[in-house]
């Protein structure tokens, strides 16, 4: 044996051992091996939950009460969501409009909701706008007085509100991304045909930009279900609090606020983890047509390629 033959066969080895693994790797499916990373992250966090002794029998027996609250979180983020998309529709094509009231009036409502922090909008429309209502009404003695009470808004209906204008503001840049990323020859193509304005929006830009908003707005979704938690700030009823207020209340009274937080964590978790799949399935059937699977040749059914007959 030559000197150093030792070193190269030792370093042979060690390479050949990693080929093996590797190999070994490979053959396994990847779901499989992140499904063991999953497994292995549930495990310590066991660990650690098992190490902190939470009061399981109280988190057990109070587990009804906070889920009760998902009904509002969901709704409260429905009613957001709705007007956020409507509110970022109309401002998306004011920010593409050659209209100077129009850029101007989306430009300032997308520069206000998205230059000011959410918390602060809610207490605006909740506390600020009842106090303008009755300004104006001492101010001006032919209103009526009861026209104040309009503005006089719920919690719920106030966090609503302020979620939706928010969330607008931001969308609105969405939107006017996924119109501006169709194609340009598709309006030409349009004018072409003699479409007005309003038909080449409808018919033929708006149903392609919507493939592109979808994703992102699924987004802002889940993110809203997750800030309907800031309504409990306006000091919201426990008739009709949602999971981070009833957390809220539990904890308070029982001096187990740690649990009860824990409990409202694992809700929003398992809410935001049922509308992710849902936003999944809802991605795959929008881009149906436009996306490519893997292997999936581009020829027609049938088709030999080259396009040979």
């Amino acid at each position: 044996m030559t000197p150093g033959s030792s070193t190269v066969l030792g370093g042979d080895g060690s390479g050949d051992r990693r080929e093996r693994l590797a190999l070994a790797s490979a053959r396994i499916p990847f779901r499989l091996k992140v499904a063991a990373v999953w497994a292995a992250i549930f495990a310590v966090l066991a660990f650690f939950f098992w190490l902190s002794q939470f009061d399981t029998d109280w988190m057990l027996d109070n587990l009804s009460f906070i889920a009760a609250g998902l009904r509002f979180t969901i709704a409260i983020a429905l009613g957001g969501i709705v007007l956020a998309v409507v509110l970022a529709g109309l401002g998306a094509l004011g920010r593409l409009s050659s209209n100077s009231i129009a850029y101007g009036v989306s430009g300032f409502y997308v520069s206000f909701f998205r230059g000011t922090p959410l918390i602060v909008q809610m207490f605006l429309i909740y506390l600020a706008l009842p106090q303008v209502a009755s300004n104006l009404v001492d101010r001006f003695p032919t209103i009526p007085a009861e026209y104040a009470n309009w503005f006089i808004l719920e919690a719920a209906v106030a966090g609503t509100l302020a979620l939706g204008l928010n969330y607008g503001a931001y969308m609105t840049e969405i939107f006017r991304a996924g119109i501006q990323a169709v194609a340009g020859g598709q309006g030409e193509a349009a004018d072409a045909l003699g479409m007005t304005h309003r038909q080449k929006m409808r018919k033929v830009v708006l149903p392609q930009a919507f493939r592109i908003i979808i994703p992102p707005t699924g987004n802002e979704f889940i993110a809203m279900m997750k800030d309907t938690a800031l309504v409990s700030f306006l000091g919201v009823t426990a008739a009709s609090a949602e999971i981070f207020r009833r957390s809220q209340l539990a904890g308070q009274a029982d001096i187990r606020n740690l649990e009860a937080y824990v409990v409202a964590a694992g809700l929003y978790w398992a809410l935001t983890a049922l509308f992710t799949v849902f936003q999944a399935r809802l991605e795959q059937r929008v881009s149906r047509g436009y996306v490519r699977l893997p292997g999936q040749s581009s020829q027609p059914k049938g088709q030999p390629h080259g396009g040979l007959p």
